[in-house]
């Protein structure tokens, strides 16, 4: 079980702490991860050098941590308190689980004692991520909210739906949260002018999607540019066209007849596309969704990360959580979802099959990025002796430095500074108590 929390980094769901003496940090921690997707605070390990020291008395630092979650923390919250014993030391994990909130410091008021989880930090929430976390406690998302200004385009509405061979009642409508009644008054809702007002953009301008082509590998001389304001349905295939328009085809003679091969499968591209429509998060001022073509890769970033209680690997296992309900559903009813939550595993999937270099799937703060290679682009190599050591490692777990002199052939120093490259590349994670540790142990890094 700690070798599994060792083979990570500290991010969004773990931290480490060396022991209990800084308590208000380890408290901060656990209103983050309750407010933001859970997480796992293991007490007795360096966070830097990730150093096993363990704990001189569990017991009481156990007792300490507990009492102090229950006087500083509302409203309350009972985490999983667990002492377990590794290599001869004594360690503390604390799983905090996530909740609908907001939790808070009582130290401070709710307004300042709110903190939420970026990345490997702990921010103070401000006002519009304190808006959304009451708004999870009602399980009411953004654009459920009703519009105050802008109206539906209702022939465009049918036109859509018509596409699908269906014809929404306004009781439909309102299942779909389309529109919402208002203090008895029939009003389009937020995701509504999303989807289906040709003034979107004018009422909120930051969901004016921007694409860009650039020369090379960087930003440095951009080709050709566009910016999308045309309601969700019609800007998909938008920005395909775009992409289409800035991406190569090569020939393939076959047997018959010439096949163009896209640089980039389609229908991946279409589910990135959809992906970043879906979970966008609307309520973020002066952010918007970006689409940047390189001469290698394309990036799509979209406002906000993964959605409350949402972690990396439960959506790359098909997890679902929906940061907008009526865009979701709508996408659903118009047959651009097929699946929930299959969206970025299925990208995955179509990667691999197209030997594609793996996508890569991350947040930055308050942003999701998508990353999908050219076919150009060829995967990462490994030498012979890296593919070896992988190899062993799939089978056997772990692995220590002499092991893999053996399996080598090679001398104790040669192997010491492999094994460090193989670190440092992030391919493997070394378990150990101290930086001399003559037990010390390799693992696979986990990629999720």
């Amino acid at each position: 079980m700690i070798e599994n929390f060792l083979r990570r980094n500290e991010g969004k769901t773990l931290e480490f702490k060396e022991n209990t003496d800084n308590l208000k940090s380890i408290l901060k921690s656990i209103v983050a991860f309750a407010n933001t997707s859970g997480g796992n605070i293991i007490i007795g390990i360096k966070d830097k050098s990730k150093d096993i020291v363990g704990v001189s008395d569990p017991l009481k630092d156990e007792e300490k941590l507990a009492n102090a979650i229950s006087d500083s923390i509302s409203p309350l919250i009972i985490p999983d308190i667990e002492i377990c014993s590794y290599r001869n030391k004594q360690l503390i994990i604390t799983r905090v689980p996530h909740v609908a909130g907001p939790y808070y410091l009582n130290k401070y008021s709710l307004e300042d004692g709110v903190f939420i989880r970026f990345g490997s930090t702990n921010r103070k929430a401000d006002a519009e991520i304190l808006h959304s976390l009451k708004l999870l406690a009602t399980n009411t998302t953004f654009d459920e909210l009703p519009s105050i200004k802008g109206d539906i385009n209702e022939n465009y509405l049918k036109t859509v739906f018509e596409k699908v061979k269906k014809k929404p009642t306004s009781k439909q409508c309102h299942m779909l949260g389309i529109y919402t009644d208002h203090f008895g008054k029939k009003m389009p809702t937020i995701g509504g002018i999303l989807l289906f007002s040709n003034e979107h953009t004018f009422i909120y301008p930051d969901s004016i999607i921007r694409c860009a082509y650039f020369q090379s590998k960087t930003k440095e001389k951009i080709i050709d540019f566009i910016d999308i304001d045309s309601p969700l349905p019609s800007a998909i295939n938008e920005i395909i066209t775009f992409i289409e328009k800035n991406t190569r085809k090569e020939a393939v003679i076959g047997n018959v007849r010439r096949v163009n091969i896209p640089e980039y499968p389609p229908e991946a591209i279409r589910e990135l596309v959809i992906n970043a429509l879906v979970h966008t998060d609307y309520s973020l001022k002066g952010s918007h969704i970006q689409i940047a073509i390189f001469s290698d890769r394309i990036e799509i970033t979209n406002p906000g990360g993964l959605p409350y209680g949402q972690t990396m690997k439960k959506a790359l296992s098909g997890y679902s959580r929906l940061r907008n309900h009526v865009i979701g559903r709508v996408f659903r009813e118009l047959h651009l979802i097929e699946q929930w939550g299959s969206g970025l595993r299925r990208i995955r999937e179509i990667c691999q099959k197209k030997g594609l270099k793996p996508p890569i799937f991350e947040e930055q703060g308050n942003h999701f990025r998508s990353i999908i290679f050219s076919l150009k682009q060829e995967k990462m190599r490994l030498s012979n002796d890296e593919e070896k050591l992988i190899n062993y490692l799939e089978e056997h777990k772990t692995i220590q430095t002499q092991h893999a002199a053996k399996l080598w052939r090679i001398s104790g120093r040669a192997t010491r500074t492999k094994l460090a490259k193989m670190v440092q590349e992030g391919l493997i994670t070394r378990i150990a108590t101290s930086e001399k540790d003559p037990y010390a142990v390799f693992i696979l890094q986990d990629r999720n």
